[in-house]
Formats: C-alpha cells, sequence, structure tokens
C-alpha cells in the first residue's frame, strides 16, 4: 500500500481512507479494468440474445476473446492467492462475476427448455463455468498452440454438446 500510493503521489492515509484494506484496492483495480476495456460492451451481444443458444455462443466469444486482455492480472492474482488472502478476494470477485455470466446462459438455455433434461441449472452452470476458466484457456491457447478463434469455436462446439439437448 505504501508503495501504490507512493506511485499514485498521496499519502498512505489518504489511499486507507479511499481503499481500508489491499482486498478492496484489488477489487477495485479489476473492476476498473473490466470499466476501462468496457466488459458491459462486449457482454452486450450475450445480454440481448433472442435464444438460449445464442446467449450461450455470445458469452463464450465474449468471454473467451476477454480472456488474453486481463491474463496478466489474472496470473499475478492467482499466483498470490495461496498466501494472500486479499488477492484471492479480488480473484474470486471477478470469477464469481463470469459465474453470473455462466448462470445467465444457462438459464436461457432452461428457459428455450434446450437444456439437457438430465442436468439441472446449477450442475450445467458448473459445467460451463470449469469449461470457460482461465486456466482452460491457457492449456488450449497457450499450452496446445490453438488460435483465439480455434479456442472460441471448439468451446462453444463443447458447451453445446454438453448442455444441450439432442434435436
Amino acid at each position: 500500500m505504501t508503495d501504490i500510493a507512493k506511485a499514485a503521489g498521496i499519502s498512505r492515509q489518504a489511499l486507507y481512507l479511499h481503499f481500508p484494506t489491499r482486498a478492496e484496492l484489488l477489487i477495485a483495480t479489476t473492476r476498473h479494468i473490466d470499466s476501462v476495456k468496457d466488459v458491459d460492451a462486449r457482454l452486450a451481444d450475450s445480454r440481448a440474445a433472442n435464444t438460449g443458444r445464442d446467449r450461450l455462443a455470445s458469452f463464450i466469444v465474449a468471454w473467451g476473446g476477454y480472456i488474453p486482455e486481463i491474463h496478466g492480472l489474472s496470473v499475478a492474482l492467482r499466483n498470490m492467492r495461496d498466501g494472500d488472502a486479499e488477492a484471492a478476494a479480488a480473484w474470486d470477485d471477478r470469477m464469481q462475476a463470469v459465474r453470473q455470466g455462466c448462470v445467465s446462459a444457462v438459464a436461457a438455455l432452461a428457459a428455450d427448455k434446450i437444456l439437457r433434461p438430465d442436468l439441472n441449472e446449477k450442475v450445467a452452470s458448473d459445467l460451463l463455468w470449469t469449461l470457460v476458466s482461465v486456466e482452460n484457456w491457457e492449456r488450449l491457447v497457450r499450452d496446445c498452440g490453438w488460435s483465439q478463434a480455434e479456442y472460441e469455436s471448439h468451446i462453444r462446439w463443447l458447451a453445446e454438446a454438453a448442455l444441450m439437448a439432442k434435436d
């Protein structure tokens, strides 16, 4: 906090007036990045989709396309989280936002009556949240050499196959 205050040209006390804990500062920082990168505009197509299938596809493209832009921050927070409860809180806060997107996409599938009948919405949301995780993006794009377009296409196909009832 001292280094941040110094870099910002304010006193440490002034920084603590706005952010009483490091966790609050880290959460505010991640939310600021979402604002600067206009995550709401990225999700607009998903939120406005007329069908569950379209909502799912748009969500995967929006979130999948955002991962490369926040990857550096995600690595830093994930590396710190085991020994730093505040970094863990910041990471968990952002991942709960992603989870909410998954819940909304699955709810749209259920509303359209195309969610697999053997899945309930919670289990389907859990599966989608795991499928679109940053860690899976890293494995496929970074480790396996997939292009971003291949990642989005294959994850979309896999999500539809895993979550949607057969026609």
